[in-house]
């Protein structure tokens, strides 16, 4: 069964449920956040902590190290901004509102 984007909230089956398998790429959940992760590059020692505890494998990373946020996917969780060593004290992943973020340009990739 899969849910018309017109479905009202009483169509919308329990728990939000994928029910068609293979599926789960067509629901991009990047709309629900308020904060999102915003990459500080001069403070990024490349550990790829955020990266391990994404839990919506939002952070991309390439020959070892990181690369870039998928905003589609991310949920503004923080936990890769909460996780993250930074260098020097100064965190490479800050969390910022949405809407100030793209307002400034950072739209979602």
């Amino acid at each position: 069964m899969s849910v018309p984007k017109d479905a009202g909230w009483k169509d919308v089956p329990i728990a939000g449920r994928i029910l068609e398998p293979g599926s789960a790429a067509k629901y991009e959940t990047g709309g629900w956040r308020t904060y999102r992760p915003q990459h500080v590059p001069e403070n990024c020692i490349h550990c790829l902590f955020c990266w391990l505890y994404c839990p919506d494998m939002a952070v991309i990373a390439k020959d070892g190290k990181f690369s870039e946020i998928n905003y589609r996917a991310c949920k503004g969780c923080g936990v890769c901004a909460q996780v993250c060593p930074g260098k020097r004290g100064n965190k490479a992943l800050v969390m910022v509102l949405d809407e100030v973020a793209a307002a400034s340009g950072n739209d979602a990739k």
